[in-house]
């Protein structure tokens, strides 16, 4: 039982990243209408360049550890939403206006794009963060078992839930989230009634592109590293996991996403670790097969 108990505990980091994750995913999606690769790329560049920096930060400027571990956040976040708005403004909306399906074939561009300019900008190096706020917090005991969460998990499962609450609070309850239902059911009688939808399309990919930067800033922090095979592995999870909870929904998508989490760590906790994402995957697809809807996407 005390077991138990510690691996769902062991979940709410999981659970609480992928809700991030897929709330972000469902407010980019909401107004491109296609699959965009380019989101998990964008969690693994804010966790690289906050790496890169920290370690420069270290090793060349001689700051402290706080110091550095705070250019670092600066620096990822930044570059994930410089890179995030010019994706939005130069590459993606004017595609979109185009050819909607175009997005797809440019996203893959980008993602090569800034996975080779960060691995040059590292030297093809793995970097990796001292163990931070590593102590536990006990919950419960049980025959010299203790059940809890470390001081890292429960910042960033916080973290996490805060930005998805705030998320859901601004959409359902501000201007802004309005002219989002708005352009995403329907951008030309959005048009119609004085919306720039153009705005609201780069609005909502910087949004997405600001819950990517957190959560992989997160994730940084968590595991101690972030590579690019982690983030677009995060990227395709969320991709079948938002299309399975309702692109158009993205609170929906988060407990979906959440709900995922959980079954993983549990696989983990009770299952073979190297059949896990395998399975995960292959069961995201078949919710997907089940809950698809025969309708065309203009």
């Amino acid at each position: 039982m005390a077991y138990l108990l510690q691996q769902i505990l062991n979940a709410i980091p999981v659970a609480s990243l992928y809700a991030c994750l897929a709330f972000g995913y469902a407010l980019a999606f909401g107004v491109t209408r296609r699959p965009d690769i380019t989101f998990g790329a964008l969690v693994a560049l804010a966790g690289q360049i906050c790496l890169l920096f920290v370690d420069y930060g270290w090793g060349r400027l001689y700051l402290i550890l706080p110091a550095s571990l705070f250019l670092g956040f600066l620096t990822g976040f930044a570059y994930a939403l410089v890179a995030g708005w010019t994706s939005a403004r130069y590459l993606m909306l004017p595609l979109h206006r185009r050819s909607a399906n175009s997005v797809i074939v440019a996203s893959l561009g980008f993602v090569i794009l800034i996975s080779e300019g960060a691995r040059l900008a590292l030297d093809t190096r793995s970097l990796w963060l001292p163990p931070l706020w590593q102590g536990q917090i006990a919950f419960a005991e049980f025959d010299g078992f203790t059940v809890g969460m470390t001081v890292v998990q429960l910042m960033h499962s916080t973290l996490m839930a805060v930005l998805v609450l705030v998320g859901h609070l601004v959409l359902t309850l501000s201007r802004a989230g309005r002219l989002w239902q708005g352009v995403c059911q329907d951008p030309f009688a959005a048009r119609l009634l004085g919306v720039d939808a153009d705005r609201v399309f780069v609005v909502a990919l910087l949004a997405a592109a600001t819950f990517a930067a957190c959560a992989g800033l997160s994730a940084t922090v968590l595991y101690g590293t972030m590579d690019f095979g982690a983030g677009l592995m995060f990227g395709l999870k969320v991709v079948l996991i938002a299309a399975v909870g309702g692109y158009f929904r993205p609170l929906h998508s988060a407990i979906g996403a959440a709900g995922v989490g959980l079954a993983e760590t549990l696989w983990s906790a009770y299952g073979p670790m190297i059949w896990r994402d395998a399975v995960i995957i292959a069961i995201l697809v078949f919710l997907l097969v089940l809950s698809r809807r025969e309708r065309v996407i203009p």
